[in-house]
């Protein structure tokens, strides 16, 4: 389908909202939020390829990665079937991780196209279905690891659980793979502030609220500290996955399907909520992109939409 507004605006776009005047230096007064695609099932993992100029991102239940070209529109599928990829972003090398519920298991796609599994056991078990991930400056590859894509037929295949949910890290020369948090009920998004000294996860299926914690980063950066509530999600709110920008801004995937909750929220580093992006659709998670990594793609149901903002993704996301 051909790019589009998904509805005319008047500048500045009411879509775009400011809840905090902190919010205020990241809108931009022409910028919309546009639709550059529908006809997903459940659009997932954004992941931007600057060198290409293209975006990918999954649609879980029809089993494929789609491609977006920023020069034409133009969207084809990257990779099908992909074995129900959710998770998707780039090493510091620019080489595609991808999360497989398909083969519960996490990928690199090398330069030559070929698959890399990185992780798809835990001392000889099967992962449940790697979800989210996201890479450190210094190569390792951290992912959370729920049951939901093993729950049923639709996203992956069905299947028991085997392990724990947990949140996983790969050592990026070694490949040993190591649990840093097993305490977390329902472990989704996760992503580094900055300069990586805190780690972010969501909690999505704690009570009686959702929420997202937040860890210190040990000095060896291989390790976590004890986990707090950062934001308390309130009742019915879902946080999905989420991208840190570069004054340490975190952006959420976030909606449950209720008009007032569908798009994404803005957070400060404090924790306060300063801004809202309203979308028709319940979002599932972001992240950054354009030239200038100024611009926000956000994979929410059906159709993935974008909004350029006055600041920049975090690196590593």
């Amino acid at each position: 389908m051909t790019s589009e507004f998904f509805q005319p605006v008047r500048y500045p776009d009411p879509a775009v909202e400011s809840l905090d005047e902190r919010f205020d230096k990241y809108r931009i007064f022409s910028a919309v939020v546009e639709r550059l695609y529908t006809g997903c099932r459940w659009a997932e993992g954004p992941v931007w390829v600057g060198d290409g100029r293209y975006l990918l991102w999954s649609d879980i239940p029809n089993d494929r990665i789609l491609k977006w070209e920023e020069e034409t529109g133009v969207v084809s599928v990257f990779r099908g079937p992909s074995n129900y990829a959710n998770g998707n972003t780039r090493d510091r090398q620019g080489r595609l991780v991808t999360c497989e519920h398909g083969g519960r298991r996490v990928t690199r796609t090398e330069y030559d196209g070929s698959i890399t599994v990185l992780a798809d056991r835990w001392q000889g078990t099967k992962l449940n279905s790697p979800n989210d991930v996201v890479v450190k400056s210094d190569g390792s590859i951290w992912f959370s690891d729920p049951p939901f894509g093993i729950l049923g037929h639709y996203e992956g295949h069905k299947a028991e659980p085997e392990l724990a949910q947990a949140v996983y890290r790969v050592d990026g020369e070694s490949g040993e793979l190591t649990i840093v948090a097993d305490d977390i009920l329902g472990p989704n998004g996760l992503c580094f502030s900055p300069n990586e000294d805190m780690l972010y996860i969501v909690q999505s299926r704690a009570t009686p609220n959702r929420n997202i914690l937040a860890y210190d980063v040990a000095q060896n950066g291989r390790e976590i500290g004890s986990k707090r509530v950062l934001i308390d999600a309130g009742p019915g709110g879902t946080p999905d996955g989420m991208r840190c920008d570069v004054d340490g801004n975190l952006w959420c995937g976030w909606g449950m399907g209720s008009a007032a909750l569908d798009g994404v929220l803005v957070f400060a580093p404090d924790g306060t909520k300063i801004g809202r992006i309203a979308l028709p659709e319940r979002c599932a998670n972001v992240c950054f992109g354009g030239t200038k990594r100024n611009r926000l793609f956000m994979a929410s149901s059906q159709s993935v939409y974008a909004l350029y903002v006055n600041t920049q993704g975090a690196l590593g996301g």
